[in-house]
């Protein structure tokens, strides 16, 4: 269905091809999964698919790229519509209507589908995707997670033979994620579509993967196979992976199911063994607290009775599904939002009644789209702006993007960094100014396991130094990692609050892989179980 040929492909003004080599087949009715670290040109291979490289991007594409006996070099990506669906990292980038109903119908309406087809896909994919009580909201008033998953609904209307998703859950709740693989399971299984995946939270769809493409960095050759063999070369792997490298089973287990089947040995070698979580902050005054805070936008009741306090030297993981209002309430302690009722306090001011110039000396915010805060021309230019805004030394943030991202030149214009890339330039920037309060809003996303690696250090040691940091998030194994407390948000309301191995722990859909594959017993990382044997 999808051919490689010797393919490469240069953007105007680098010195290497973004990827070079590749030679490959993927068949019809296949879920491939496209998996390395962040910048390796996984967005570029799946652009090459869609036709949007070269005829969107720019740079030389050499070689030949088929899809379904199509060339993508002489078929430009609308002579492509009727046959490849494509979803971004972005899903904001995606939208063309106002409404959800409107998005999902329009990509048919290009296509000239029949309209009483079209309504019957319509309702189909609101009830496949749990989209029926958002059909007539406005995208604009959407979470990132349900902007994702409208996202690619609109691409599974038209029924597209092959599918090009980049990043399709990274904005998603666990319960989300695995309703939208099990569609794209259905969808390979049962009508034979081709679906190539580029994703970084291999824990949510490895074990789903016929085959796996390795890019091991840029412009290297890629290695194609099963997922367990690619798995056991792969630089990138998810917790599962690490846990069965670690014990030594072979094959290595892809799926929780498949791991605790070989776990007895490692539970009884972990009988009486102490886990070591991070040191619990000192008692002091909190720096931020919210009490009986209530928050309504439009019609929809955002935040309901919320109390919250938070302290110096404390990691807090705010986590719920889509639309919980997560986002909504970082927004609060930044002052984007006044309240309806109730009060918040960040740094002894008033944040929606202060002055932006006088927040930003106690709190600091990294909002689910980084390119929000990046305006320069050149990764330099935002560092040196940055430092600047901070009055901090010459070279401090560079000197952060480095450790978060290494290899990013100065000279790249913020446009043309990865996702993960753009996450972190953003981080840094805001990092620079090393606010009392941090606020991440999922800041994982985007970011191969190393880069999240770097980025836990970082925050673990603004924590030591006594900043407080919140972060909304739907990547259980970061909160397993970081946060001292979990606070789980649910139609507006806290539902759940208490230390991280009590709350995930007892959850289905928060725990982490390890502490189900190694459960009753309560560890919660491959890192405290490496430390424990």
């Amino acid at each position: 269905m999808i051919r490689f040929e010797q393919v490469s492909v240069t953007y105007a003004d680098a010195a290497e091809p973004a990827v070079r080599g590749v030679d490959l087949t993927v068949s019809e009715g296949e879920l491939v999964l496209l998996v390395g670290p962040s910048g390796a040109g996984k967005s570029t291979l799946l652009g090459a698919v869609s036709g949007l490289v070269p005829h969107f991007t720019g740079g030389v594409l050499r070689g030949r790229v088929t899809v379904g006996g199509r060339d993508t070099r002489t078929h430009k990506p609308r002579e492509l519509a009727d046959l490849v669906g494509t979803v971004g990292q972005d899903p904001l980038a995606h939208f063309v209507t106002d409404t959800v109903e409107d998005e999902l119908a329009y990509g048919m309406e290009s296509l000239g589908v029949a309209p009483d087809v079209m309504r019957r896909r319509v309702e189909e994919t609101l009830d496949l995707l749990g989209l029926t009580e958002l059909r007539d909201r406005p995208i604009a008033a959407l979470s990132g997670g349900q902007q994702q998953r409208v996202a690619i609904g609109s691409v599974l209307t038209p029924h597209p033979r092959v599918l090009v998703l980049d990043e399709p859950t990274s904005a998603l709740d666990p319960a989300a994620a695995e309703e939208v693989l099990a569609v794209l399971q259905r969808l390979v299984h049962d009508l034979g579509t081709t679906v190539l995946m580029a994703e970084h939270r291999l824990e949510r769809v490895v074990q789903y993967a016929d085959q796996v493409i390795l890019l091991p960095g840029p412009g290297e050759a890629p290695v194609l196979g099963p997922p367990a063999d690619v798995m056991a070369v792969s630089p990138v792997f998810p917790p599962v992976v690490a846990l069965g490298r670690l014990a030594g089973w072979e094959p290595l287990p892809l799926s929780v199911r498949d791991a605790r089947r070989r776990a007895a040995g490692l539970r009884e070698r972990l009988t009486g063994r102490t886990r070591t979580d991070p040191p619990a902050p000192p008692p002091a005054e909190p720096v931020a607290t919210a009490e009986r805070l209530g928050l309504r936008r439009g019609r929809v009741e955002a935040l309901r009775e919320v109390s919250l306090s938070v302290r110096p030297g404390e990691t807090i993981a705010l986590m719920g599904r889509n639309g919980a209002g997560k986002s909504t309430l970082l927004g609060t302690l930044v002052g984007m939002h006044e309240p309806s009722s109730g009060s918040v306090r960040v740094g002894g001011m008033t944040p929606h009644r202060t002055s932006p110039r006088e927040m930003i000396r106690r709190v600091g915010l990294v909002p689910q789209e980084p390119r929000d805060l990046l305006y320069a021309d050149t990764v330099a230019a935002e560092c040196a702006a940055a430092d600047s805004d901070a009055g901090a030394a010459p070279g401090s943030c560079r000197e952060l993007v480095s450790e978060l991202l290494p290899g990013v030149a100065d000279s790249t214009h913020p446009r043309d960094l990865s996702e993960g890339q753009r996450l972190a330039l953003a981080l840094a920037v805001v990092l620079t100014g090393r606010p009392p309060l941090l606020l991440l809003d999922e800041p994982t996303r985007g970011l191969d396991y190393a880069a999240k690696s770097r980025l836990v250090g970082v925050l673990r040691a603004l924590a030591r130094d006594g900043h407080a940091i919140v972060l909304a998030t739907h990547d259980v194994e970061l909160a397993a990692e970081l946060a001292h407390r979990v606070v789980i948000l649910a139609d507006g309301e806290i539902v759940a609050d208490g230390p991280t191995p009590e709350v995930v722990v007892s959850s289905p859909s928060f725990a982490p892989q390890v502490s189900k594959i190694l459960a009753p017993q309560d560890w919660l990382t491959v890192a405290q179980v490496r430390e424990a044997l």
